[in-house]
């Protein structure tokens, strides 16, 4: 979708369709013929969040969308305002969009929920047609909005990369190609190790987790760095397992398709980093994913095994289905050897993460608080929640392993994904540290903006946070 800002009125602007906002209470800023600000009246348009009408006047379409209350109005809700304008308008054919930006609001909120909502996955479908395709959207505003608009298109264009590679199936985002995918991305450097550097390197754990699948395992490591930046070299570090079937601790066949999207941490870290470079932030960023199949055969890891990570800590393998923790534990320690001076991961990590928070939050883990607070910060900004849960010290007596040092699983299934981040934290050493388990908002979240299939979560708060950096 081709995104613009314009200081033109939005009738000027040659776009099919024009949406304006209704807040509660309020009247229409810029009326036509008294049409729009008779459907208010009527009550036809409403205010409520969402609420919609459709009315023809000035040879234009209007498409009217409740903002809710001026007080409560926020990005979030126009994301929400914004996915519903756009289902409406891709109902009604539109090919052009223009908001009318409303006065003394930013647009990233609109610009993104239109951008992400309008979203679809096609690769495979047998029409090949755009019927109902948004092709361009234009914000209207009185003054020039230009540099927000551009930022916000390119967040959620970058989200939209996530999730096409989400959705894609497992049989063609192989960890190879995702691998080119990485290669492909312009102004960065990237380097690929295979199997047998990622054994050579001493990084057991991913390697365990790789030596079940025919498929090359691939440790992608991706470098930005902006002229004349001097700050602390940022490490982005994604779980990228782009099929998990649990290996020998098989998963149940229900819903085992979407084990496709245990790579949706790699994903997030892979199309950020290209926003990242494209955007030109000025910033040093050294980004990880690793990228394997986690499957059954002869060669695969067993439980009772034990591995040596990259940092020579012995890990004992109580469950195969536990794989992602060992592929971010080496990949953890790759992005320190790589200079990584702050650390976060993204991953679909645990179950008990979506039976705690659900759709809504992702769980955040840390290791410093003031970094800890700069993740959930970003986060907010892009509407991508987080809530932080606790570390302790004692709850390494439950990742204590009777014959080597930490055990990859809790067979108390207690505090899951405490467990799960108190693991990571292990292969961290000093560096300021923060785990986003992703396994609830990753995909299916039901957000208006993206309601099924994968949903690029995570991408809009890497790059916010890299912003702030």
């Amino acid at each position: 979708m081709r995104v613009s800002s314009t200081t033109q009125a939005p009738p000027e602007t040659g776009a099919d369709t024009i949406a304006v906002g209704v807040f509660e209470g309020k009247a229409i800023s810029h009326d036509v013929d008294g049409i729009l600000q008779g459907l208010v009246d009527a009550g036809e348009a409403k205010g409520g969040l969402r609420k919609l009408a459709v009315a023809h006047a000035g040879g234009r379409r209007y498409v009217l969308v409740g903002l809710g209350a001026r007080d409560d109005f926020d990005a979030e809700r126009a994301r929400v305002a914004a996915a519903a304008v756009a289902g409406r308008a891709k109902e009604l054919g539109t090919r052009v969009l223009c908001w009318e930006l409303p006065h003394h609001t930013e647009p990233t909120g609109f610009v993104e929920g239109t951008v992400l909502a309008a979203y679809e996955y096609r690769a495979y479908k047998s029409k090949g047609d755009d019927d109902g395709q948004i092709e361009e959207l234009i914000v209207s505003a009185h003054d020039d909005v230009g540099a927000a608009v551009a930022r916000a298109a390119a967040a959620a264009d970058a989200a939209n990369t996530a999730r096409d590679l989400q959705n894609a199936p497992a049989n063609e985002l192989t960890p190879s190609a995702l691998a080119d995918r990485a290669r492909a991305l312009p102004g960065v450097e990237v380097d690929v190790w295979g199997r047998e550097q990622i054994v050579d390197a001493g990084m057991g754990a991913m390697a365990a987790v790789a030596q079940g699948s025919e498929q090359e395992p691939q440790l992608i490591t991706i470098r930005y760095e902006a002229p004349d930046v001097a700050g602390p070299v940022l490490g982005y570090v994604g779980k990228a397992v782009t099929f998990d079937s649990g290996g020998i601790s098989i998963k149940s066949a229900q819903k085992m398709s979407e084990m496709k999207f245990d790579m949706s941490g790699g994903a997030a870290v892979l199309a950020a980093t290209g926003a990242i470079a494209a955007l030109g932030l000025p910033v040093r960023l050294v980004s990880v994913i690793g990228a394997t199949e986690n499957l059954l055969s002869g060669r695969s890891m067993k439980p009772g095994d034990i591995l040596r990570a990259r940092t020579g800590t012995t890990i004992e393998v109580l469950n195969t289905d536990a794989e992602g923790r060992l592929v971010l534990a080496d990949c953890l320690a790759h992005a320190i050897d790589n200079g990584a001076e702050r650390l976060l991961d993204l991953a679909t990590l645990t179950g008990a993460i979506v039976t705690t928070f659900g759709n809504t939050y992702a769980g955040l883990f840390g290791s410093d608080d003031g970094w800890c607070d700069a993740v959930q910060e970003a986060g907010r900004r892009a509407g991508e929640l987080s809530w932080r849960l606790p570390l302790h010290e004692e709850y390494d007596e439950l990742i204590k392993s009777r014959y080597a040092d930490i055990a990859n699983a809790v067979e108390a299934r207690k505090a899951g994904s405490i467990t799960a981040a108190q693991f990571l934290r292990r292969f961290t050493g000093d560096v300021p540290w923060a785990h986003l388990d992703i396994a609830g908002t990753a995909y299916e979240n039901g957000k208006p903006y993206t309601p099924k299939g994968g949903a690029g979560f995570g991408v809009r708060t890497l790059i916010e946070l890299a912003r702030g950096s």
